[in-house]
């Protein structure tokens, strides 16, 4: 019996890794994706459905014709920088947008959520480990939609009955090893991906935005996970529906941060080459360091991330970054 997942963002760098793995998995990922962000050429496992998530009809077309047992949501805008400038393009998008899925969701039935949360929920609380039962103050409009979005699952969990799983990841970073997949933005904001255009001169020198911070070297501390070994989580998180578990929060990440500079140190040991960079003011809505607690993760799902490693990150962007891009 065929079992359909809608992929929301399916066309995107997170959400095509995800089509892959579900795939692979032996489901069939339906991508619904408006393309304002992901790309075509991505789309590759499944079928594509081209839609808004505003457009509620549209929605309740998709759901009708496909009939998903799961929703894999992971359509969002996430530039931290731009949700502080433009914060009612994230409440719209973002909380407006995934409240019209969830309504659909549940009007058609599909009592089963995976939601790609993000660690911003928790804000700049500095040298503590963070676990899914740390306080959420985040300090922008892109963690601040997030949180609210989770709240939003747990009312219809009381209303509806809907079971959610929600994934508070740090960042994600690495490529597909097999290339069939991978990561490119526009505009770029990632570090990972800047960094390797900055060394291949497809951009300018690579800025670290602030210097001053409060840590050995100065520069933002983050926790990074592969996206292939996030993926394999997102569909741990599916069966954990489908044994009906429970709708359960789980960060993601592998407890370990890296420093800006630590990152491209690393980078000139795998690439063997400088990344040319140079120094700019702090970011708005930046945190200091965030570092994920996972042990829920690979407790109770069992998730061995083997990836996520800074070495192997960078070794598959690289390959990736050197055997094409998606075009517009």
């Amino acid at each position: 019996m065929t079992q359909n997942v809608l992929v929301t963002g399916g066309a995107g760098y997170i959400g095509s890794h995800a089509c892959k793995k579900l795939r692979a998995a032996g489901y069939v990922p339906v991508t619904f994706d408006n393309l304002s962000t992901g790309w075509e050429d991505a789309v590759k496992f499944g079928p594509f459905e081209r839609g808004d998530l505003l457009d509620r009809a549209r929605l309740d077309e998709v759901f009708s014709k496909y009939q998903p047992i799961t929703v894999m949501h992971f359509a969002a805008f996430s530039q931290v920088g731009e949700s502080m400038k433009d914060p009612g393009k994230y409440w719209r998008n973002n909380v407006i947008g995934s409240l019209q899925l969830i309504e659909a969701a549940a009007d058609a039935g599909c009592l089963n959520f995976v939601f790609s949360s993000t660690c911003a929920t928790y804000g700049d609380q500095d040298n503590i480990v963070l676990n899914e039962d740390s306080v959420q103050l985040p300090i922008n409009s892109y963690g601040a939609s997030k949180r609210t979005i989770e709240d939003i699952l747990a009312n219809f969990e009381q209303s509806h009955s809907l079971k959610s799983v929600i994934f508070r990841y740090f960042n994600v970073a690495g490529c597909d090893p097999e290339g069939e997949v991978g990561e490119f933005h526009q505009p770029e904001t990632h570090l990972i991906p800047l960094m390797l255009d900055a060394i291949t001169e497809k951009r300018d020198a690579l800025t670290i935005f602030g210097t001053d911070y409060d840590t050995p070297d100065g520069t933002c501390i983050r926790d990074y996970v592969h996206v292939c070994d996030l993926v394999d989580a997102h569909v741990l998180g599916l069966k954990w529906l489908e044994n009906d578990k429970g709708s359960r929060v789980f960060n993601l990440g592998t407890g370990k941060g890296f420093s800006v500079r630590e990152v491209l140190e690393q980078s000139r040991v795998v690439t063997n080459k400088q990344v040319p960079h140079v120094e700019g003011p702090r970011r708005a809505g930046d945190c200091t360091k965030l570092v994920s607690g996972s042990e829920r993760a690979v407790t109770e799902l069992g998730w061995l991330p083997e990836r996520s490693n800074m070495k192997t990150m960078i070794e598959d962007a690289w390959n990736w970054h050197q055997t094409g891009h998606y075009e517009k």
